[in-house]
């Protein structure tokens, strides 16, 4: 399932699962809000400068995804896009474009959460992170992946059930 260069966590640091349970929240918020359960924090220098949770639906943007508006408020905060000093945390193994914005942005470190067999493209479908490029981003996978898989599964399962239970 996982691409060899991208590395498995079985015990998070203490400092990776800081930011995630952060990440963790704000997918809980944007769960909420009726959207897809992510989040997604960018750390520089030990402090959180950007997070977000998914928009698509409230902004009707497919390119509304946590990583991307949290990558579009770090290069804000910091007056660059070049976000080569930052972190990224994210609760969902990140899908193309969100691993593309990562290359382009120079963010150093993607950590993720939850595995995604279906679109994951850090190691699950394909791992974007290791085609040659002229950035190399390393990567953390699995980092408190049972509560950010959990909160997903969790979503879907209420909205099959919504769904089911709608005249149709």
């Amino acid at each position: 399932m996982n691409d060899k260069s991208t590395e498995s966590c079985d015990m998070a640091s203490e400092e990776d699962a800081r930011f995630m349970l952060e990440a963790l929240l704000l997918a809980e918020e944007a769960s909420r809000r009726g959207e897809i359960p992510i989040g997604c924090v960018i750390v520089q220098n030990g402090d959180i400068i950007a997070r977000s949770g998914n928009t698509r639906e409230y902004r009707q943007d497919a390119t509304g995804h946590a990583e991307i508006e949290a990558i579009r408020e770090a290069c804000r905060v910091t007056g660059f896009w070049r976000l080569n000093d930052c972190d990224l945390y994210v609760t969902l193994e990140p899908c193309l474009m969100c691993a593309g914005a990562m290359i382009q942005a120079r963010i150093r470190r993607c950590c993720f959460g939850a595995y995604d067999p279906k679109s994951g493209m850090a190691g699950s479908v394909a791992n974007v992170f290791a085609f040659p490029s002229n950035h190399r981003v390393a990567v953390t996978g699995g980092v408190m992946e049972e509560a950010c898989g959990d909160l997903l599964r969790e979503f879907f399962a209420k909205r099959r059930e919504e769904q089911k239970n709608t005249p149709q």
